[in-house]
């Protein structure tokens, strides 16, 4: 263990005899600066004015300029982090220039890469979502079952709904993990490629229940509502919208 972690893990710690400073002592800007350095995923406003302990209504504007006066304060004084808006929240991260450090720090990590077939398949939801199975293959021009059971694993893709085809297959869509991962605010960040323009299809949902239904029929819908709304990535099989020989 480092000494850097074992700082951060005694200062952390429930045993550390520190007192928490009131915050009317300590100004915003820091209090945020401390928050996010001690989180490994985006934050968002709400979750960040919890924890700041500051009301709700205005929190985000109050958060935004904090953040802008810290990010002057990094550039200012040359330091090689800032605070970045991510997946819907806020993160402390590392100036691109950088980047080749780090990389040579994580090289460990290089076997859990993903593999050429899964960034491609990886792609084709991103820019295609909600997409099925069956179109994914067809632009893959090979089976992705495998694949794709691999990047609902790693959370990267989640069951977003069901299509209107015959059937009813799954459609695949990505996660906020996706967009942390790749450094994206939202869907919308990623760059236009020819040949992978966004899908006009709408995740299917099945119609509510009438008002004269009976209960039983209520709870019916309910049910089938619950299973198709499913975005548990170790569920679903995605093998399960293959035709099965006979």
């Amino acid at each position: 263990m480092t000494a850097e972690a074992t700082t951060v893990e005694t200062a952390m710690s429930p045993d550390h005899d520190a007192e928490e400073v009131p915050a009317s002592e300590v100004p915003l800007e820091a209090r945020v600066e401390a928050v996010l350095f001690g989180t490994e995923r985006p934050l968002p406003d709400a979750r960040l004015a919890e924890v700041l302990g500051i009301e709700a209504k205005g929190a985000a504007k109050r958060i935004k300029a904090a953040i802008e006066s810290l990010n002057e304060s990094y550039e200012q004084t040359g330091r090689t982090f800032r605070a970045e808006r991510l997946a819907g929240g806020w993160q402390l991260l590392t100036e691109p220039a950088f980047g080749p450090l780090l990389a040579r720090l994580h090289r460990d990590r290089q076997q859990s890469r993903l593999s050429p077939a899964a960034m491609e398949t990886l792609a084709i939801i991103a820019y295609r979502q909600p997409i099925i199975r069956a179109e994914i293959e067809a632009i893959r021009g090979v089976s992705c079952g495998e694949v794709l059971r691999g990047l609902l694993e790693r959370r990267l893709v989640k069951i977003v709904g069901r299509a209107e085809e015959l059937g009813r297959p799954m459609l695949y869509g990505t996660t906020r993990e996706f967009l942390n991962v790749f450094g994206l605010a939202s869907p919308t960040d990623l760059p236009a490629v020819e040949g992978l323009e966004p899908s006009a299809r709408a995740p299917w949902r099945p119609k509510p229940a009438p008002a004269a239904e009976s209960e039983g029929d209520a709870s019916g819908a309910s049910e089938i509502s619950d299973a198709t709304d499913a975005t548990d990535p170790t569920d679903p099989d995605p093998d399960a919208d293959a035709p099965t020989g006979g």
